[in-house]
């Protein structure tokens, strides 16, 4: 996820292009990120396994947010977009999205994974 710019308020997201969440991106017109926790990085391996989408969800709290788009209620925060672009970029795709609602959760320690782990900060 990276800031693109402020006016129009616009986000990144690479996707592979072999995945099926890429095809759903593609054609879905919108979509959310959930912004983790710093003690939820046992749901960051969930969504990183690598199962058809729609699994993904099976045993996740999740609230709708205003797209219609799934996001997870237990989120530090949570950004909803309409799909502005799409480029692509070698094996991957980005899917450049106009956010059109925020949201904020509980206060507290975001998750960031770096040399091979998840982290709380």
């Amino acid at each position: 996820l990276v800031s693109l710019s402020l006016d129009p308020p616009l986000v990144g997201i690479s996707v592979g292009r072999e995945l099926a969440l890429h095809e759903l991106l593609k054609t879905a017109g919108t979509f959310g990120v959930s912004i983790l926790r710093g003690d939820q990085g046992h749901v960051a391996q969930h969504f990183a396994r690598g199962v058809p989408p729609l699994f993904l969800w099976e045993g996740m709290a999740v609230k709708d947010g205003v797209t219609g788009a799934p996001l997870l209620a237990e989120a530090l925060a949570w950004i909803e977009c309409r799909l502005w672009e799409r480029y692509d970029a070698g094996d991957h795709s980005i899917f450049v999205g106009e956010v059109v609602a925020v949201g904020e959760g509980e206060p507290g320690a975001g998750l960031v994974y770096r040399e091979h782990g998840y982290h709380a900060v």
